[in-house]
């Protein structure tokens, strides 16, 4: 066993049996074959059974069948038993496993272990572990997260504005999410100044940023949202150029039972925040979920038509159709979009008709029209094929058609072979090897060839 090939395997989940795989076999009542394949290799497999022998009080054979795992000195498997000591009650033999990954400096082991020792009571021991680590994004977001525990808020503010305070003034409106290090201190110490009670504080310092949305959410609106500001939420969604405070702003809306209100914010005009970042699907799913199916499917419909639509906007109104018991709707509007395609429908917006005609009871017809279609022999086709079929319960076609196509598709292929019981044909699947992609060579020039 070797670190670097159980780390490649879970990032890539090839060549071993995934996670959703080794609940199905225990679903099925294979347990055996997850043990056996735990003793193997099999990560996902020695995971899941380690669990499970300590549901059982059998905690040493746990650990044994992590034991291997842990001594290639891989951190996953270290992580692993250290959880498992920990739900056992075993809390110092828990941190001593993941000490000596913290001391070495792994971001991710330190991070875990930091958040260990202030579960139990030693919150001042992980601030002091984490301050060294305070230029790094991730690692002081750790700290502020501990500090609020451990009753250590204001030294963490105290390193914060440090941080902020070195930084030196910049004439580019556009530099300042690069100006500190961390990248996200200005957002931090908001956090602190918030839950010490200084909302105005935490507002002002947000202000100072030319965005403060990460990942589809914006915190300047959130803390509105939770200080009932809804005028400043009001204005702020107007101006906010991502759209997630009109988002947060319907969010709010849709809570307080006010559906005409947040229905409003998404109906803005074409050209305001809340419309040119999804408005429309957010309007639509606002719709669904309060009984107006109809309503959506017109605003998603719209959207399709509308200069620019995307593929997968088609696809949410076909779901759509699909979902409020209208696919003939569904199929008719495909029929007219082929139509103004001259008669051309791709396997991407073909593929979209053949749930919707299993709604009508055309599974058949819905599998003969998919083998015939010029695409229909291709590998991504045969993804959605093979799901037809085995809804037809033709599931032995399905697992003749996915192995044509190997090693393509091998997971959803390893499914069905599991569902008709032959559990070695299936890890055999799973567990063929797959060449690592090359890695480039560097010539030291740059390629005027696409890709560059």
């Amino acid at each position: 066993m070797d670190a670097a090939d159980l780390d490649y395997r879970v990032r890539t989940l090839s060549g071993c049996i995934p996670p959703l795989l080794v609940s199905r076999l225990l679903e099925l009542g294979h347990a055996g074959e997850v043990e056996f394949q735990a003793g193997r290799g099999e990560w996902f497999c020695a995971r899941e059974w380690a669990r499970l022998l300590g549901e059982q009080g059998r905690q040493t054979e746990a650990l044994e069948t992590l034991a291997p795992y842990a001594a290639t000195g891989w951190w996953p498997a270290s992580r692993a038993k250290a959880e498992l000591l920990e739900s056992w009650g075993w809390v110092e033999e828990a941190i001593e496993r993941a000490r000596p990954y913290a001391q070495a400096g792994n971001r991710l082991a330190l991070e875990f272990f930091a958040h260990l020792l202030a579960r139990h009571g030693r919150g001042d021991e992980a601030f002091t572990l984490l301050r060294a680590g305070i230029d790094d994004w991730f690692l002081a977001d750790c700290l502020v997260d501990i500090a609020e525990g451990a009753g250590l808020d204001e030294e963490a503010a105290a390193l914060l504005e440090g941080r902020v305070e070195a930084v030196p003034p910049c004439g580019d409106p556009d530099c300042d999410s690069r100006r500190t290090e961390p990248s996200n201190a200005i957002g931090l110490l908001a956090a602190i100044r918030e839950r010490r009670g200084r909302v105005e504080d935490a507002i002002a310092l947000l202000h100072t940023r030319s965005t403060t949305s990460v990942n589809g959410r914006d915190q300047l609106a959130d803390l509105l949202a939770r200080h009932n500001r809804l005028e400043e939420l009001r204005e702020y969604a107007a101006t906010e150029y991502h759209g997630h405070a009109a988002r947060r702003l319907a969010e709010v809306l849709e809570e307080r039972g006010d559906i005409e209100g947040a229905i409003d914010v998404y109906r803005q005009p074409g050209d305001s925040p809340a419309r040119r970042y999804n408005g429309g699907v957010l309007l639509s799913e606002l719709l669904a979920r309060h009984g107006r199916g109809d309503e959506a499917i017109e605003v998603m419909r719209t959207l399709a038509e509308s200069p620019g639509g995307e593929d997968w906007i088609v696809d949410t109104l076909c779901t759509l159709y699909a979902d409020h018991g209208r696919a003939h709707d569904g199929l008719a509007y495909l029929d007219a979009l082929k139509a103004r395609r001259d008669g051309e429908e791709g396997w991407d917006f073909f593929r979209m008709r053949l749930p919707l005609m299993a709604d009508c009871g055309l599974l058949d017809e819905a599998i003969e029209q998919a083998r015939a279609h010029p695409e229909g022999d291709t590998r991504y086709a045969a993804w959605s094929v093979s799901d037809l079929l085995a809804e037809a319960g033709r599931t032995e076609e399905a697992v003749a058609l996915l192995e044509q196509h190997l090693p393509s598709n091998s997971s959803l292929l390893a499914r069905h072979l599991i569902d008709l019981g032959r559990i070695k044909d299936a890890v055999g699947v799973l567990q063929e090897p797959r060449p690592k992609p090359a890695e480039p060579t560097w010539t030291g020039t740059f390629s005027t060839e696409p890709p560059f």
